[in-house]
């Protein structure tokens, strides 16, 4: 641990080694082989198994659409899951979300909101709750977390599931497939490559929409573009009490360096969208989820820039903040017409207000 008592940057170890396999068809990926044949002749086995009818999804008194992805790691389901909410909530619709909340402690159903600490939440449903400003539940049983919010919140008429793809026990009437610019990657399934399934699996849903995270479509399926855009930066303590953002960023720094801090799944994309933005960065990059029990950047660090995802758990009184400029940057993700047209018509029409 340095002199300052904070924890160094997390060395890399064997999962980078193989998330980098899965990008080739190369000795380790070929060695991880027999495994990937296994876990997809399951996979296989238990969707089979679903659609036959063997196990029955359970069915949620109100329409539910499920963003999720076929590749591991972060794909951009939840900025996904936000663009969605936002959208359904101009047609009309009284969304709620339900989420497994990964991170958090216990995996019973809770409902959750803003104010909720990030280890009873999880930290992206935390990060919905407060940019949506919707009903939040999570638990690994998506059905029942959805049924514990409708109970708390009955005026909800859309259920939006994040990261629920794989979880068949729930009932779906659209399907939204995220994929990023790594598409397939070397077209393996795990562990030989980053696939949870194959990339055209049988939809459990009346709708199957497909959606690129990336710049152009990085498979051959067909579907439409989601774009990332700045959003703008605000300091951490106007950032928990829901103050706007600055819309000219780069003019914040005036040339001046910042660390660019992210715990996500795949932090060049942030860091990328800072330069983009006009900023001169230097990365840290963290494990997806960090918690940030400790600070992870030295006290006499003078600024700093997190994601939203690592902002929700770091409170702005928190020790040996006060004395460094914590810039928390919001991204957008703009969605094709097209694809919202697709997922309206997948939908029932929004109730009428009372």
């Amino acid at each position: 641990m340095p002199a300052d008592g904070h924890t160094a940057p997390p060395a890399r170890d064997w999962r980078t080694r193989v998330v980098r396999a899965w990008n080739t068809r190369g000795p380790l990926a070929v060695a991880l082989l027999p495994l990937s044949w296994i876990f997809g002749g399951l996979a296989g086995l238990r969707r089979a198994l679903w659609r036959a009818g063997v196990f029955k999804p359970q069915r949620l008194p109100c329409p539910v659409v499920v963003v999720g992805n076929r590749i591991a790691g972060g794909a951009g389901k939840t900025p996904t899951t936000i663009a969605v909410v936002s959208h359904l909530q101009r047609r009309g619709w009284q969304v709620g979300v339900v989420s497994r909340g990964h991170g958090r402690d216990g995996s019973a159903p809770v409902c959750i909101d803003a104010r909720t600490p990030a280890a009873v939440a999880g930290d992206e449903p935390l990060l919905i709750a407060r940019r949506c400003g919707v009903p939040v539940a999570v638990g690994r049983d998506r059905s029942a977390a959805g049924r514990l919010l409708l109970s708390r919140h009955p005026q909800v008429d859309l259920i939006v599931a994040d990261d629920g793809l794989q979880h068949l026990a729930l009932a779906r009437d659209v399907e939204i497939v995220v994929f990023d610019e790594r598409g397939a990657g070397n077209g393996w399934l795990l562990p030989a490559g980053p696939l949870r399934e194959a990339i055209d699996a049988p939809s459990m849903a009346r709708s199957q929409l497909v959606l690129y995270n990336a710049g152009s479509p990085s498979t051959t399926l067909p579907g439409w573009l989601g774009t990332r855009r700045p959003g703008g930066f605000v300091l951490l303590q106007d950032w928990w009490e829901g103050r706007p953002s600055a819309p000219r960023p780069a003019a914040l720094f005036d040339g001046r360096g910042v660390l660019a801090a992210a715990g996500i799944a795949v932090p060049g994309r942030f860091f990328d969208a800072l330069r983009a933005a006009g900023l001169r960065v230097e990365e840290l990059a963290l494990p997806d989820h960090h918690d940030f029990a400790t600070l992870p950047w030295p006290a006499d660090t003078p600024r700093v820039v997190l994601t939203e995802k690592d902002a929700v758990k770091l409170a702005p009184d928190r020790a040996g903040l006060a004395a460094m400029e914590i810039w928390v940057a919001q991204l957008d993700f703009e969605l094709e017409a097209g694809f919202l047209a697709a997922l309206d018509a997948g939908l029932p029409r929004p109730p009428s207000p009372n």
